[in-house]
């Protein structure tokens, strides 16, 4: 019998259930019926709902007798235990036991565990540090600052052109054309259709200009080059379309205040001419706000390209100084973590996928999974690195520059019980982009939230697809299932967060970033070296 059933606790259907006049017909009856009058047992006589009831006194209060009488056993029990006590401690054997349980159990209510996090912390430094020295007595000191230089301008692919610096001042053009077309609208030259037509048009040959000319020039972009290019232009991608969709939110509004002959406009007082006049209650420290279509020009657009945000507004939170202390903490974390990652990548990352090159592509499970494992390391470090040298050091230091008072580019995602919070918390200028200008206007045309969330992941499947493929002109599809694969990992993710708590749940993310980037990287640095230098590059490795 369950706690609840011993106290009372049970429905009266469950009772009349257990009654001997029940039958399959008059308790379905009661399930379905709201008022559970005139039931009948079996043989014809009316079942009498009260003797299944509580007892309730004159105010219609439940009796509390039951409750009454288990505080009373409680009082009771402590009570005996108090008087045990007490004389277990007069007797003259020096007791020195008494009821308690061991502190690894859930009921002792213990949870200081300091030191065996410091004992788990300790240990992984350990591990990091054993890693580190088995990688310089292998591979010895491969840090070049030099090579870095040579990679990054691609002297080291025997690039001589700057076809990447090209392709990113070209950008201007669709730049240009977006803001002549949105004043095009807001002086009617062109009809809405029309304009809106053009800007659509132009939006989507930015995304796609980089796929066509990096595929037909390719010898002519070196790989960072080509991803610099991808990384611009899908950020320009995002940006022109909250300019034009936030344009077009503006538009109608304006148009339909100044066009609305049924709007009923208040009468102005004595009082309102006045202010107007003489400009009473004017505070000139307020800063006046920009209005639709006083927006629409270069340099509020400009303001908008650089800003930290993907999504435009007329006016943005603006600080009213320069922290130069601030500022220069920021900037010489950009400098120093940048150096870190180019060291990790030089030191660690680049031997240990070379290494796993040979047994990926042979398939050998066991010597494959342990190349993984041993990328995973050098690799989480240096996407944590990667996460504040960008959302934290660079955001803040060009927040700062141009006065951008928003700085919530992140938020505790570490903390984050099932993948859905993840993907909502890491990077919240992408997910504010998302909801604004995808979620929200998908729900409003009729669809549901599910259907909804799916058309976000799908963008978003595109473009981790697009970020990768294209520089490394390796068109696969590893990183679009990857994100595709994020839809069932969260219904797994908040399943093992509703049955065996947060902290497994939290345990799933963790596992799913640590592990399934390195996995990526695999995959794609096998397939560039097939595609790229054929499979006898693999068999001499």
């Amino acid at each position: 019998m369950s706690h609840r059933e011993k106290n009372g606790g049970i429905g009266i259907v469950k009772k009349i259930t257990r009654s001997a006049s029940a039958s399959f017909f008059n308790v379905s009856e009661l399930h379905k019926r709201r008022s559970s009058t005139a039931l009948l047992d079996p043989n014809g006589i009316p079942i009498d709902l009260n003797r299944f009831r509580p007892d309730k006194d004159d105010n219609g209060n439940a009796d509390k007798k039951q409750k009454y009488r288990r505080t009373q056993s409680v009082t009771r029990a402590e009570e005996i235990q108090s008087k045990e006590e007490k004389q277990r401690k007069e007797q003259p054997d020096k007791s020195c036991h008494r009821p308690r349980d061991s502190l690894f159990s859930w009921s002792s209510g213990f949870s200081n565990f300091t030191g065996l996090v410091n004992w788990g912390f300790l240990l992984l430094s350990i591990g990091g540090f054993r890693l580190c020295l088995e990688n310089l007595l292998k591979y010895g000191i491969r840090i070049n600052p030099l090579d870095w230089y040579y990679f990054l301008s691609g002297g080291s692919e025997g690039q001589e052109g700057h076809a990447s610096l090209w392709l990113i001042l070209y950008s201007f053009v669709h730049i240009s054309l977006c803001l002549l077309v949105e004043k095009a609208l807001a002086m009617e030259i062109l009809s809405e259709t029309f304009g809106m037509f053009v800007q659509v048009i132009n939006i989507i040959v930015v995304i796609s200009l980089p796929v066509v000319i990096i595929h037909l020039k390719g010898e002519a972009f070196s790989l960072i080059g080509a991803s610099l290019v991808c990384f611009i232009y899908s950020i320009l991608f995002l940006k022109l379309w909250s300019y034009v969709q936030t344009n077009m939110w503006c538009r109608q509004t304006y148009y339909l205040k100044q066009y609305n002959p049924r709007e009923r406009r208040p009468s102005i007082s004595v009082a309102d001419l006045q202010n107007v006049f003489f400009d009473a209650d004017v505070d000139e420290d307020i800063p006046k706000l920009v209005q639709y279509p006083e927006n629409l020009s270069y340099k509020d657009l400009l303001y908008f390209l650089l800003a930290p945000t993907l999504c435009y507004e007329l006016n943005f939170p603006r600080t009213t100084r320069v922290r130069k202390r601030f500022l220069f903490k920021r900037l010489l974390e950009v400098l120093f973590g940048f150096n870190v990652i180019m060291g990790l990548f030089q030191q660690w990352i680049i031997p240990a996928v070379r290494n796993s090159l040979v047994p990926f592509s042979n398939m050998e499970i066991g010597l494959a999974t342990e190349r993984l494992l041993k990328l995973a390391l050098p690799n989480h470090l240096v996407w944590l690195c990667f996460f504040y040298l960008l959302f934290h050091s660079f955001l803040n230091a060009t927040g700062e520059l141009l006065h951008f008072a928003d700085r919530n580019f992140y938020n505790d995602w570490w903390n984050a019980n099932n993948t859905d919070t993840f993907w909502r918390t890491w990077n919240m200028p992408v997910h504010r982009w998302c909801v604004r200008h995808l979620y929200v206007p998908v729900v409003k045309m009729g669809y549901s939230s599910k259907q909804a969330s799916t058309v976000v992941f799908l963008l978003s499947a595109f473009f981790h697809e697009y970020l990768v493929s294209v520089p490394l002109q390796t068109y696969k599809i590893w990183a679009f299932l990857g994100m595709i694969g994020q839809i069932p990992l969260s219904a797994i993710s908040k399943a093992v967060e509703r049955k065996m708590g947060p902290r497994m749940g939290n345990i799933i993310v963790w596992a799913s970033i640590i592990l399934g980037q390195p996995l990526c990287i695999m995959m794609y640095y096998h397939d560039y070296i097939v595609t790229h230098y054929h499979e006898s590059i693999i068999t001499k490795a």
